[in-house]
């Protein structure tokens, strides 16, 4: 899958993507027009389509910084965090729990995205995949196994979605407690669950 053309940001287009990733993120993609982008951003919407083409392009920004963000957030957490498989695994959800505590009140920005844009032709659609994609080999690679990358993906995903809707509760850190006791049965050495 190749990679979304991304856009070089100029001030003015740094402003109008900061106010359309606030926006998205808390409006939704299709709620929020160009022209409630541009007032808040200060820019014209001429500026804006100069910039970005199409709301389109736009949207693949938004949601390609938010990814990177997080990427940058985990690798963080993950270069400080021990060299044991368990640990390392339950970093990532100690992470997402600290990242949605500051940056997702509303659940996962990839998985909101994701329910208003399903149609694959639309050019954010490989962002939204590669990211969860991203995720899938993450915990892969950290656990060695492909099954149980795939359990703690499930995990990791549905704590994300359940915290969005408010299900319950401390979502992020019950999955945290079921991805402990799955690394236990998997025998990724108890030793390494601290």
């Amino acid at each position: 899958m190749a990679a979304p053309h991304r856009v070089t940001l100029t001030p003015g287009a740094r402003r109008a993507l900061e106010a359309a990733s606030r926006l998205f993120y808390e409006r939704g993609i299709h709620a929020v027009g160009v022209d409630l982008i541009a007032a808040e951003a200060g820019v014209t919407k001429k500026t804006l389509y100069d910039r970005f083409g199409s709301k389109e392009q736009l949207v693949v920004e938004y949601l390609a910084a938010r990814d990177e963000r997080w990427r940058a957030f985990l690798a963080e957490r993950l270069a400080a965090a021990g060299e044991g498989r368990a640990e390392r695994v339950l970093t990532v959800f100690d992470a997402s729990r600290d990242w949605t505590a500051e940056h997702s009140a509303r659940g996962c920005g990839m998985v909101n995205a994701h329910a208003e844009i399903s149609d694959p032709r639309h050019p954010a659609h490989a962002v939204i995949t590669g990211q969860k994609a991203w995720m899938l080999a993450l915990f892969t690679e950290l656990s060695g196994d492909g099954r149980v990358g795939r359990a703690l993906m499930l995990l990791h995903e549905g704590a994300l979605v359940a915290h969005g809707l408010g299900v319950f509760p401390d979502a992020l850190d019950t999955a945290r407690e079921q991805a402990r006791s799955l690394l236990t049965r998997a025998d990724l050495t108890r030793s390494d669950l601290s």
